[in-house]
């Protein structure tokens, strides 16, 4: 069993050849007319220049879009050893925003995947639940999606997959409940069909 503790970094900003990424103009005027609405005053100093910066910002939040996780997946090592247990990549941290608010989802998910023939470099497989955590989603489809290519692309034994995040729809608005996490999970292969399989993998994340 191979365990990854992963704190890889974010990606750095999206910037265009001259340092700033052009903003269209019907895009801040939706933006000066949202901070209008609230109730305050887009041509105030300190709001000038918001609707542009939340306009790149959103860019960067949604770049998900303009990638294809799986891209990630596509090159492999056979020459492991004769490596055949369980690898396990441990608290990745990740932030998406909830396509019915807009709100932030701060969390942690936890990978594993039971190889057949051949691994992958560990750094793809968060490399892969950033590529659609920077989406509008919902949890639950998240942690399918993330599940699902790994599935397709390595072709492994079994697939675990299980995030745990805090959802800033429930706990700034709304019910107004903060230090509640929501978890999923999506097991596959072996991790599915194997009770043992699934309780080692569990335990192995700490969940068990």
């Amino acid at each position: 069993m191979t365990t990854i503790e992963s704190g890889e970094p974010e990606d750095g900003d999206l910037v265009a050849a001259d340092g700033k990424l052009p903003v269209p103009d019907h895009v801040a005027a939706a933006i000066r007319t949202l901070i209008e609405w609230a109730g305050d005053d887009p041509t105030r100093e300190g709001l000038v220049d918001t609707p542009k910066r939340v306009a790149r910002a959103w860019k960067e939040y949604c770049s998900g879009y303009s990638e294809d996780p799986g891209v990630h997946l596509s090159r492999v090592f056979e020459e492991v050893g004769g490596y055949d247990e369980i690898v396990l990549l441990k608290d990745i941290p990740f932030q998406s925003h909830c396509e019915h608010h807009m709100a932030p989802i701060i969390g942690r998910a936890h990978i594993a995947y039971l190889p057949k023939d051949h691994v992958v470099g560990i750094s793809k497989l968060a490399r892969v639940l950033h590529g659609f955590a920077r989406r509008l989603q919902v949890q639950e489809r998240l942690t399918a999606e993330v599940a699902d290519c790994i599935w397709n692309g390595l072709r492994p034994q079994g697939v675990a997959v299980v995030i745990e995040a805090s959802h800033a729809c429930m706990t700034a608005r709304g019910v107004r409940t903060p230090g509640v996490a929501m978890v999923t999970s999506r097991m596959m292969g072996v991790f599915r069909d194997d009770e043992r399989s699934r309780k080692e993998v569990l335990a192995l994340m700490g969940l068990g």
